[in-house]
């Protein structure tokens, strides 16, 4: 194939050697030093070199393949001749190159000791002159000489030899040379087989990059009048300064606002806390340094650049190792270790994540406090607690104005200060017990604080800056979630955890009290070992509680009378605690046994109840007296409570006569309910069906059942309805030893939720009416409960 190049003529081969390029692209009329070191480019120069030091290059698609294949080269290049080859010190060869004309490849050869290509050159004639392609030369010639003007990097003896050339083709392939663009757009080019293509690419490329040449000189012009105005400013303070100085007047308040400033500059803050404080800087330095207001704004200055705004700790996200921390601090405890893995996976797969809102709730001593400080240590992160127990005043959560003497930021942002971290595990303790009087309502405060919409622009009264809490992780303690607001409540995710079984408290008692009391006891040095009888034997007759806390002092009295042994000389290496040792260290049991009959009675039921201390076994006594109508309550039952009573009431004397009473049964009597141990409030609707039986009971002189407690709300209709807090409810009747349970059938639902050791050796009974009730737990059935004259009891009987 033959080319004139120059007024030269060229023969060019069908096939060439191939020489890929990377990150450049060669033009025609252009020359180009290259730096080959690759064997197989050696190869293909070597080649060329002995033939006619011709070459084909083309570019390849990623410069970071040292070994390309056909599918990483692009399918035109350029072929270039061989001007002059030097070898360099580290063994690589210099070569330059110059362009002579567009070439397609038509097939590839890669397999042999160098790439070669079968290629069929560009046609590149074309009309002399054309009205079209001269206003494009035009165009983009302007366009060029005020990219070239514009931008540094580029001579301007370019201009100089472009005013000369005038071939199109040529033209066009000298600006594309020079352009300071991206390899896709010069490849375009060089695929462009007309002038007219190439000028149209380049006039559009130049008018974006000049676009963007003039937006950097705009941009680098506002960076030197900012540092000029800076330097201008520095300048005059100096000679303020002096002149203060040779008046006697130089203080050392330049000194604080200096190391404010270089606090500012060297700390990693927002734009907006950036803002807020380079104004209360210039405040500060204005002002006399012995001031009121001066002090003031120094503190405000140190609280708001002490605060860690993006300053956060990495977690610790390996499941195994994670697990195994939770599991290592606390026994059991599933649902809030679960709701911690479920976390670290969301975040895994999302990347950033808001930090969850859990409110553990459950009776005292079974670890909620712990379980937060324990999530903190297996993720890694630090641990902060705040109690809310009688908290009321609202500044407490968003802090003082400052405005007011001796302000300062509220203890959510106090706790962050001092965790030194945006992302720490943060609980807020017995929330529950919040309080509310004429200083505010911090339960309302909470509700920006734990809303995951609303954290991430928390707004401290002192602070004036918002401060993004999205990255917390709040956990709430409570031990009852009614005296929480349904609004705060509502943002929150609840996690229940119940009492311990006994055996459960065994083996937190063996696994985690022991080893922790002996060290707290100073009894490192000796092996202490409890027997599981004498550990069975405290939990039963020494403790009565759903945690573990009357356990642990307990454990911790008998080491403390060995701890006294010990201390007045008397040589162990080995203590062991028996069940004989139990009674002698710890005196008489406190719990022998249950105040519950053992034997059916008339006017006596066993009832289930939930208490903020776990679960009870509420024993309910009714006794007929001659009066007026009258129900006389005792026993601190709560307005629920009495309802529930007075609901049973009307409930038998609606069906007075099903159950052999007289209608007017009422009129000349009076009804005293009792429930024992009268010192301990009590309240909730899920006495109703106990009430009522005990109520009939008393009325018809049919005793009822002692051997099974009952559970369930009542209706005027009949029917019960479900209650909660079956786990402590159950519990509490295993603790004494009852195995038949009257469960309102709506709970059906939530047994298979509980455990199965707390279900083991219970029998459950559902029932969904009052009479279907009253028959299984009522020793011989009143006339009624046989269907003869009842209104409803037909629906459903007991199911089991």
């Amino acid at each position: 194939m033959k080319y004139v190049h120059n007024d030269e003529t060229l023969n060019i081969p069908g096939r060439l050697p191939v020489i890929p390029v990377r990150d450049v692209i060669i033009f025609p009329y252009m020359m180009y030093p290259l730096l080959i070191g690759r064997e197989f480019t050696v190869n293909a120069l070597q080649e060329a070199m002995v033939r006619d030091k011709l070459v084909l290059l083309l570019a390849q698609h990623t410069a970071e393949i040292d070994s390309p294949e056909e599918d990483d080269l692009y399918r035109v290049g350029v072929v270039a001749r061989i001007l002059q080859v030097m070898k360099m010190p580290n063994g690589m060869l210099k070569v330059l190159v110059e362009g002579l004309v567009r070439a397609h490849t038509v097939s590839l050869s890669v397999g042999g000791r160098y790439i070669s290509a079968r290629l069929e050159l560009f046609d590149t004639a074309g009309p002399s002159f054309d009205r079209e392609t001269e206003a494009l030369s035009r165009t983009v010639g302007e366009s060029f000489a005020e990219y070239v003007r514009l931008n540094h990097r580029i001579p301007d003896e370019v201009l100089v030899s472009l005013a000369s050339i005038e071939d199109y083709g040529q033209q066009a392939d000298t600006v594309a040379a020079h352009l300071l663009h991206k390899i896709e757009t010069k490849q375009k080019l060089l695929e462009a087989k007309t002038p007219r293509e190439r000028f149209i690419i380049l006039a559009a490329v130049l008018k974006e990059e000049i676009e963007i040449l003039n937006l950097e000189q705009e941009i680098d012009g506002s960076v030197r009048e900012s540092m000029s105005r800076s330097q201008r400013e520095f300048y005059l303070q100096q000679q303020l300064k002096a002149i203060k100085e040779e008046l006697g007047q130089y203080d050392d308040s330049g000194t604080d606002v200096d190391d404010l400033y270089a606090r500012l500059e060297t700390g990693d803050f927002p734009k907006r806390v950036r803002t807020k404080a380079e104004d209360e800087i210039k405040k500060l330095s204005r002002m006399h340094p012995f001031s009121a207001e001066a002090g003031v704004v120094r503190s405000y200055l140190d609280w708001l650049l002490g605060l860690p705004w993006d300053n956060f700790t990495e977690d610790r996200t390996d499941f195994k190792e994670v697990r195994s921390i939770l599991d290592g601090d606390h026994f059991g405890l599933d649902k809030p270790k679960q709701r911690i893995l479920e976390h670290l996976a969301v975040m895994r797969l999302a990347g950033k994540v808001r930090g969850p809102i859990v409110c553990l709730v459950g009776p005292p001593g079974v670890g909620k406090t712990s379980v937060g400080r324990s999530i903190a240590r297996a993720l890694d992160r630090k641990f902060v607690r705040m109690s809310l127990g009688g908290v009321h005043d609202e500044a407490e959560i968003r802090g003082h104005r400052r405005t007011y003497i001796g302000a300062l930021p509220g203890r959510i942002i106090q706790s962050i200060k001092k965790a030194k971290a945006s992302n720490p595990v943060f609980l807020l303790d017995e929330i529950d017990k919040l309080g509310s009087d004429f200083r505010g309502d911090p339960a309302s405060a909470l509700l920006e604080v734990l809303d995951p919409e609303q954290n991430c622009t928390f707004t401290d009264n002192y602070l004036e800056v918002e401060y993004d809490l999205s990255d917390i992780l709040f956990i709430t303690t409570a031990n009852t979630t009614a005296s929480i607001p349904p609004a705060l409540r509502d943002r929150m995710e609840i996690i229940h955890l119940p009492g311990y079984l006994d055996f459960e408290k065994a083996a937190i008692a063996t696994d985690f009290l022991v080893p922790k009391l002996r060290k707290m006891n100073g009894l490192e040095k000796v092996r202490v070992a409890f027997e599981d009888d004498a550990i069975m034997e405290i939990i039963r007759h020494y403790t009565r509680e759903a945690g573990v806390r009357e356990l642990e002092r307990q454990i911790s009295s008998m080491m403390r009378k060995a701890a006294v042994t010990i201390a007045d000389g008397k040589r162990l290496r080995k203590l062991t605690f028996t069940k004989s040792k139990v009674t002698r260290m710890l005196g008489a049991p406190k719990y022998t046994g249950t105040n519950i009959k053992t034997k059916p009675t008339v006017g006596y039921a066993v009832g289930l109840a939930w208490t903020e201390m776990g679960g009870e076994v509420l024993p309910v006594e009714v006794v007929p007296l001659r009066g007026k109508a009258k129900l006389t309550l005792t026993g601190s039952l709560g307005d629920v409570m009495q309802e529930s009573a007075t609901a049973g009431l009307a409930f038998i004397r609606r069906h007075a006569g099903s159950y052999g009473l007289d209608d007017n049964f009422f009129e000349n009597l009076e009804l005293h309910v009792h429930c024992p141990e009268g010192a301990v409030p009590k309240d909730g609707p899920s006495a109703g069906l106990t009430l009522l039986a005990a109520m009939l009971s008393s009325l018809t002189g049919i005793p009822v059942r002692t051997d099974i407690a009952m559970t369930g709300e009542i209706t005027l209709t009949g029917d019960i309805l479900a209650v909660g807090g079956l786990n402590e409810k159950l519990l509490a009747a295993r603790r004494l030893g009852i195995n038949r349970i009257i469960l309102p059938d709506k709970n059906r639902k939530d047994i298979n939720e509980l455990p199965k050791d707390l279900l083991e050796g219970l029998k459950l009974h559902y029932v969904r009416t009052v009479s279907a009730g009253l028959k299984l737990v009522m020793a011989d059935s009143p006339a009624g409960l046989t269907g003869r004259k009842t209104v409803r009891t037909n629906r459903a009987g007991a199911r089991q």
